[in-house]
């Protein structure tokens, strides 16, 4: 008699028994495909970051170059060695890679400091503003604010020079590039050198 299936005949309980192990072992088959789906988005999940974390270890390092390249306006720092400060609004991860970055460096001889902004912070005192994608929502109105101001702007959302911005991260064969507009720095008063734009992906000289 089958321990699995009291009072039937050998035959009988031999085919419910494989019908059993087939069913254990499709069980089980499904059990490993859901174990390895979830592996894979993990991994997915995992290089999905390892990317976006790269991406702005590279963007952080040209926020700090940027400053080099930069001419701002007679009496925009108080004294010699008042800091080029840099304000990062909606992108805490860039903001974390930057401080890393500029830790006892210096642009053209001044200290760099680094402020995170929340919605509301005054952007007074700044001499380079980043606004991440989390703020896009919010993009217009910072531009807006920022215009005319002796401040570089510098923005990683499409259409964002139409809006204002003077210079625009993208994204291109997984390359961080850069394009600049002229006319918002002109009216902050910035001169930016010829060596940034050679290297710029596109240049716009008219609003």
């Amino acid at each position: 008699m089958d321990s699995l299936n009291p009072g039937r005949g050998p035959g009988q309980a031999d085919s419910e028994s494989r019908g059993f192990l087939r069913a254990a072992a499709r069980a089980l088959g499904a059990c490993a495909l859901a174990t390895a789906v979830a592996a894979l988005a993990v991994d997915s999940s995992r290089a999905q970051s390892e990317v976006q974390a790269s991406e702005y270890r590279v963007k952080a390092a040209f926020l700090y170059k940027f400053g080099g390249y930069i001419e701002w306006p007679e009496g925009v720092f108080v004294r010699a060695d008042s800091p080029v400060t840099i304000g990062v609004m909606g992108a805490d991860a860039l903001a974390d890679e930057l401080v890393q970055i500029v830790a006892g460096r210096n642009v053209n001889g001044r200290p760099v400091s680094v402020r995170r902004l929340r919605a509301g912070d005054s952007i007074a005192g700044l001499h380079v503003l980043f606004i991440g994608r989390a703020d896009s929502g919010r993009l217009a109105e910072l531009l807006t604010e920022a215009k005319g101001h002796p401040l570089l702007t510098v923005t990683e959302s499409d259409q964002a020079l139409d809006l204002g911005s003077m210079i625009n991260f993208v994204v291109v064969e997984d390359k961080v590039r850069f394009d600049v507009a002229l006319v918002p720095a002109s009216l902050g008063s910035l001169k930016i050198s010829a060596r940034l734009l050679a290297v710029a992906r596109k240049v716009v000289s008219r609003s």
